[in-house]
């Protein structure tokens, strides 16, 4: 597929026959003429909250025998239309067709019973209960006298876990499952169902590299046995690695339904934004200066050891490591929230007390931390509160809250960091995952740090939202704030750090100057195949 310029926009059909909005392509539908029918379909679906339109005119095909990704910014209706599939929520305009007839959902139930099935980022099974029992809850196999048959209840699991090609113990407790086991355990619930159409909804975020394998093994499975998967997903590498068609939503809007074979990664880009992303690690060039975090010999017996690093002003470190390797606790520790055994903490030459929090941020200690939704924010509490939490001292007056500096302090921020929501007295659990992390941002600026911690700051948001907060972090850098950056994402340590420290096993292993980083120096780092 050629690279179009964003301005060379034309006009095209949609699925439905109708005028759409304009994309740099024509659209590329599904061969339905000679191909099968579509299990499940939504036809010029409309849904508003309020005075927000969530989705406008939005039609999807899903057909059976094929993974297909829904793309989009976060706020782009995403979690709208998958709660319209579901049932969940019943849309103010349009139809959803269930094998080609128009159908009504009044709930999830009839969703369910009509063979969808939906597959959350975050599983929510009975930890008390075997992975048997928590896929028949409530209709396990019955003997005489009502008795439950545990015996055909471990046959039908076991059969389940055949089918999807993975070996997990019917009898064993969810207790202590990993996040990608959970997920299995969810996905066999669906089968049981006589789900024919699955839908999931950030299924990887969580997950290591070995774990999505054995995911999207267990997908591909799926797909030869006649399923339609709705995949949605952040990461493009994995939506051109398993998915074979992507409709794209802007705005609450459709903008495509096209095969994925010919496209870039920059033409999904650009149909996601609406423009080119010409940069998405705008990294700028600026001097270092003194010390403003120093850790010295930091040790917590049984999780890190010996960890010893400095982060200058103007400079951008990245920490990068596997899942385990320590990287978190090391900034917990660093902020006061978990004690340390050994080692020392200085905050621009102030030694900060162990496990304490609020004296790393008289300091100027400010921590983003990887779980925006449990330990960054208040989720029931207003976008205003939440941006207000680490200002309670400048707007409280003889021991009343002054709400008028509060909103102004907070409208200030969510202005700055150009945060998306209707009201800014509107619940933050209201606003898409991008723009919740612009919250948990704009919460810690607004304290004015010499030194900012943030642990996976774009993990689960989209990539325009992506580009945004490289460049807030790249310009705080630049104004001479102090950054240690934690990621998983290898493109982003490169792209946006000055310096790499790797951890492997709770160690730093090696510090990599930026010029000499590469994806091959910090792997081999992270897995102790280099020396310190």
């Amino acid at each position: 597929m050629p690279n179009v310029p964003a301005t060379q926009l034309k006009p095209f059909t949609t699925l439905w026959g109708r005028p759409a909005a304009v994309v740099e392509e024509p659209l590329m539908t599904h061969p339905s003429d000679t191909g099968p029918a579509a299990v499940l379909a939504l036809k010029d679906i409309s849904k508003s909250f309020g005075a927000v339109r969530a989705l406008r005119d939005v039609s999807l095909e899903l057909f059976p025998g094929e993974v297909h990704a829904l793309a989009g910014e976060n706020g782009a209706g995403k979690s709208t239309l998958i709660k319209t599939l579901a049932g969940v929520h019943r849309p103010d305009a349009g139809q959803v067709l269930l094998d080609g007839e128009p159908t009504v959902f009044h709930g999830p139930a009839d969703a369910r019973d009509a063979g969808i099935a939906v597959i959350y980022q975050e599983p929510t099974l009975f930890p008390d209960l075997s992975i048997a029992e928590n896929i028949f809850m409530g209709r396990q196999p019955r003997r005489a006298l009502g008795r439950i048959d545990h015996k055909a209840t471990h046959a039908a699991t076991a059969a389940l876990m055949k089918r999807l090609g993975v070996e997990l113990d019917p009898d064993r407790p969810a207790r202590g499952l990993s996040i990608a086991d959970q997920q299995i355990v969810e996905i066999a619930k669906a089968l049981s169902f006589d789900a024919r159409v699955l839908i999931m909804d950030e299924p990887t975020a969580a997950l290591t590299g070995s774990e999505v394998a054995r995911l999207f093994g267990v997908v591909r499975t799926l797909r030869e046995q006649g399923s339609a998967v709705l995949f949605i997903s952040h990461r493009l590498e994995e939506i051109f690695r398993i998915c074979q068609r992507v409709t794209t939503l802007r705005d609450g809007a459709w903008i495509a339904s096209e095969p994925l074979d010919g496209m870039t990664e920059d033409d999904l880009v650009r149909r996601m934004v609406g423009r080119d992303l010409d940069e998405l690690y705008p990294k700028q060039e600026v001097e270092a200066g003194s010390v403003a975090l120093s850790v010295r010999r930091l040790t917590r017996e049984g999780v890190f050891t010996d960890v010893s690093f400095d982060v200058r002003r103007g400079e951008i470190v990245g920490l990068a490591g596997l899942v385990g390797a320590g990287r978190t606790e090391v900034a917990r520790a660093v902020f006061g929230i978990d004690r340390w055994d050994a080692g020392e903490v200085e905050v621009g030459g102030r030694t900060l007390t162990n496990g304490a929090p609020s004296t790393a941020m008289a300091a100027g200690l400010a921590l983003v931390p990887e779980d925006r939704r449990a330990q960054g924010l208040v989720m029931d509490m207003s976008i205003e509160r939440n941006i207000g939490l680490t200002g309670l001292r400048t707007t409280v007056r003889t021991g009343l809250m002054d709400r008028g500096a509060e909103r102004s302090r907070s409208l200030d921020w969510a202005v700055k960091l150009q945060v998306k929501y209707a009201r800014i007295a509107d619940a933050v659990s209201t606003l898409s995952g991008g723009n919740q992390q612009k919250v948990v941002l704009a919460k810690w600026l607004a304290t004015g740090p010499k030194v900012l911690i943030v642990d996976e700051p774009t993990r689960g948001i989209d990539v325009g939202t992506k580009a945004e907060v490289h460049r807030l972090l790249s310009e705080l850098a630049a104004d001479g704030v102090a950054v240690l950056m934690i990621s998983s994402d290898l493109p982003e340590v490169l792209g946006m750090a000055d310096r790499v420290l790797v951890m492997h096993e709770g160690r730093l292993t090696a510090e990599i100057p930026r010029s000499e980083a590469t994806e091959e120096s910090v792997m081999a780092a992270a897995t102790g195949r280099a020396a310190a």
